[in-house]
């Protein structure tokens, strides 16, 4: 991925609409799981993608404070799209989340070297890529599970039911 060519007013932008997007995938995915354990997850990497997304806006809002954040309707920057479809099985919307955050980890890592190395901002925007990743970990794990379960078509509605 290279950023080099977009400013930064962009890239801020580009993250914005890009959590923004994450959050409400997330949130969809929740609620097409039968799985409490994994709704769970889902919902928490929807927060997590909201937390990232209020960090942006206010590096967005020092940046240009004279600016309304006005997202584009199309991403300048080449982050992958997940179009959630109902016909879709959870694991193939797992994968191409598990894509997403890849994407997501390498654009704030590149991000990051904006700014100046030991700031506030570059060690914030590296944690971030750094959180990405375990995200990204979470989604691999959830989606290998899965397919084992859609291989037998295999569902059971208590089994995260403790004793």
């Amino acid at each position: 991925m290279d950023l080099s060519g977009f400013d930064l007013e962009e890239l801020l932008l580009a993250a914005i609409k890009s959590e923004i997007e994450s959050n409400k995938l997330y949130l969809k995915m929740s609620k097409k799981t039968k799985n409490g354990l994994l709704e769970d997850k889902l919902k928490f990497l929807a927060n997590e993608e909201e937390k990232h997304r209020i960090f942006v806006e206010d590096i967005y809002k020092n940046h240009y404070p004279e600016n309304k954040i006005v997202l584009p309707r199309d991403s300048p920057v080449p982050l992958p799209e997940v179009n959630i479809s109902e016909d879709l099985p959870l694991s193939i919307l797992l994968k191409e989340a598990m894509n997403a955050e890849q994407s997501a980890s390498d654009f704030y890592r590149l991000l990051a070297g904006r700014f100046e190395e030991g700031t506030k901002l570059n060690n914030t925007l590296l944690y971030f890529s750094d959180m990405e990743k375990g995200h990204y970990k979470l989604l691999e794990t959830e989606k290998e599970s899965m397919e084992r379960f859609e291989e037998g078509d295999i569902y059971w509605p208590m089994v995260h039911v403790g004793p």
